[in-house]
């Protein structure tokens, strides 16, 4: 297990972006909670440090969690190769598809607690009686019923799920429902509400969307000349060497340092060329496969845009073992394409070694997209989306999850009700790209929302009731 270091973020910077009001609510709010806490640490545990949304939220909101006085940490889990498969396969039974159709019975159960066994005991030297543990996604429910008897209180966020109910979720929520018995887990968190299942309470179910941090270098102001001279640098676009750099965290400035690995023909892409980009990880749900098809077989022709999938370097993400196949398949269907479209579509492996030079890699993209797309089958909530949006981008994307939550349809963006129709998906990539005052416009809408919703300081407030909800409660085990 391992424990990541946090640094302290003062919530009031966020002041400039979301105004006084927001914020003199927000503190005085996270002050009394530390206070309340007397001691107690507010405990994170995930799989994951890099390369998904959820490492990203929780780099994003423990250090403003920090600025209040409130003791958040964050620990990763240890798992291996099989324990990372079957909870990729709960992952997508979760949002109602058999991923690599294979089972999730007894033995899988017996090796599933067997990893969170021995990283139970781990935490037990680390946690006190009294700490607020929230656990994250499949990955670390086995843990709950341990916690619980440790007199920790213990939350349960899920990042993940689908508003309908198939055989396959049916499967996925029957396999976690023995670790997350209302006799150990006091709070429940979803993404959206509809994610539920049955069998939770629905008194003890709090509806949390994520959000972004303005400031972190994924989302960090950047002039078209910066973006462009990121992209030069990296070999996602063509031109003369610049120096590339960007601002850190703690103010201090860093040159990129690394390329991108780029799978296209020819030479990048010319700046001046009206680029669609999505950004992911290698997943069959955010269906790269299905983006580049479309593109090729509806958009090439009508227009000279250039397409760009971006997702991080596989070796990267310790617990998506898909993410390598998936690449691979996209590669595969790339080579099939023919010669003009090709020329057309660059894959994208971003460099992970830097989690902060990764985000400026995707900071200068999405900036300099004309188009982001999110075309995804199933989605737990989407951070491109808001990032996009954020970045006064228009944004096309499929209507699931915490997608629809984001994109009002035709005002912040535009929504595919079924994601898989490729002409669909081409036709608004052709009428943005041939209306760029409509295009201005779900932009500036876009963006506007996102301030509104999807900043931290709201998702910080709805955390910080819920906790302060459960300190009332006394968390000796039953």
């Amino acid at each position: 297990m391992l424990e990541i270091p946090l640094s302290s973020t003062d919530p009031r910077l966020l002041q400039s972006v979301v105004g006084p009001g927001r914020i003199e609510a927000l503190v005085p709010a996270g002050e009394q909670l530390a206070r309340r806490l007397d001691g107690a640490s507010v405990i994170c545990v995930n799989s994951t440090a890099t390369g998904g949304g959820v490492a990203e939220m929780l780099q994003v909101l423990l250090p403003y969690a920090r600025g209040v006085g409130v003791d958040a940490r964050w620990l990763v889990i240890d798992g291996d190769a099989e324990f990372f498969t079957i909870t990729k396969r709960l992952h997508n039974h979760l949002y109602g598809t058999p991923g690599d159709g294979g089972a999730l019975d007894e033995d899988e159960h017996h090796h599933y607690e067997a990893v969170l066994r021995a990283n139970a005991a781990e935490l037990a030297a680390v946690i006190r009686p009294g700490d607020a543990v929230l656990l994250h996604d499949p990955q670390t429910a086995g843990l709950a019923q341990a916690l619980r008897a440790h007199g920790t209180r213990v939350v349960w966020r899920c990042h993940v799920g689908t508003d309908s109910s198939n055989s396959c979720t049916e499967i996925g929520w029957s396999f976690l429902q023995r670790y997350l018995d209302p006799s150990f887990v006091e709070a429940y968190v979803f993404t959206r509400r509809a994610f539920a299942p049955a069998w939770v309470p629905s008194d003890r179910i709090y509806e949390i969307p994520p959000s972004i941090d303005p400031f972190a270098p994924k989302n960090q102001p950047l002039t078209d000349e910066e973006a462009e001279a990121i992209l030069t640098t990296v070999g996602l676009l063509s031109g003369p060497s610049r120096d590339a750099s960007f601002t850190r965290p703690d103010g201090s400035r860093r040159h990129i340092t690394r390329g991108a690995d780029a799978t296209r023909t020819g030479p990048p892409p010319d700046p001046d060329a009206p680029m669609v980009v999505q950004v992911s990880r290698w997943d069959y749900l955010k269906d790269m496969a299905g983006v580049m098809a479309g593109f090729a077989d509806m958009v090439v022709q009508e227009s000279d845009s250039q397409l760009v999938l971006a997702g991080p370097v596989v070796t990267a993400v310790a617990d998506d073992p898909e993410g390598a196949k998936v690449l691979a398949e996209c590669a595969e269907a790339w080579r099939q394409l023919p010669h003009h479209a090709r020329q057309r579509i660059t894959l994208a492996c971003l460099p992970m070694s830097d989690a902060e030079e990764n985000a400026i890699i995707v900071n200068a993209l999405q900036r300099h997209a004309t188009i982001v797309v999110q075309k995804s089958t199933a989605e737990g909530f989407g951070l491109t989306v808001s990032e996009a949006m954020y970045k006064h981008r228009p944004v096309i994307a499929g209507a699931v999850g915490g997608i629809v939550d984001q994109v009002v349809d035709g005002d912040t963006g535009i929504l595919l009700d079924d994601p898989s129709d490729l002409r669909a998906f081409g036709d608004a990539v052709a009428a943005l790209l041939a209306q760029p005052d409509w295009a201005a416009k779900l932009g500036e809408n876009g963006h506007e929302r996102v301030v509104e919703r999807f900043l931290p300081d709201t998702q910080l407030a709805r955390w910080t009731a819920l906790i302060d909800d459960l300190m009332g409660d006394d968390p000796t085990p039953e």
